[in-house]
């Protein structure tokens, strides 16, 4: 498992004082060190775990993002019983994203399992740039991604104004 802490730290759910520098001068996040804990906790369960590079993690609110690289989205998507598992460590939400993704890669899995259409770059008056993705299907109240948290979260991950539609009209 590969970590942003000390993997011998994350699987004590203790800080070495080279994590602690870290931690205190702001390369690594509380969210970080919460959620590499939370893995290495996991892993002594499933060891499937065991084989995941996270990269990072943020916190938005209650929502936790968490980048991991492919294959690790991928085989969590393919098993319930182990997205279950990894969102019932977290308070909130837990939204999966590939570590080295696009603008609309990072967008796409934000609205997993939803289709994404289409993203455009849309000018704005007064010169300012919004992103505009297009849904597949039509909003309907229940639609299970709340919207309004992924263009939050898109917002302050990725300084991008999201404008969200769907391709069918309510």
């Amino acid at each position: 498992m590969q970590v942003p802490i000390c993997t011998f730290d994350a699987k004590n759910s203790v800080l070495c004082p080279q994590c602690e520098s870290k931690l205190e001068s702001g390369q690594l996040t509380k969210a970080d060190v919460d959620a590499s804990m939370k893995l290495a906790k996991l892993a002594k369960t499933i060891p499937e775990i065991d084989k995941f590079s996270l990269n990072s993690c943020r916190q938005i609110g209650l929502n936790n993002i968490m980048y991991l690289s492919k294959s690790d989205i991928e085989s969590t998507r393919k098993s319930r019983t182990l997205y279950r598992a990894l969102s019932g460590e977290f308070s909130g939400k837990l939204w999966l994203v590939e570590s080295e993704a696009s603008d609309r890669k990072f967008i796409e899995d934000l609205f997993f399992p939803a289709k994404l259409l289409s993203i455009n770059a849309v000018w704005a008056p007064g010169g300012l740039q919004k992103t505009k993705a297009i849904i597949s299907g039509k909003y309907t109240s229940r639609f299970p991604i709340d919207v309004i948290q992924v263009a939050k979260i898109v917002k302050e991950l990725r300084q991008l104004d999201l404008v969200i539609e769907f391709e069918e009209k309510k």
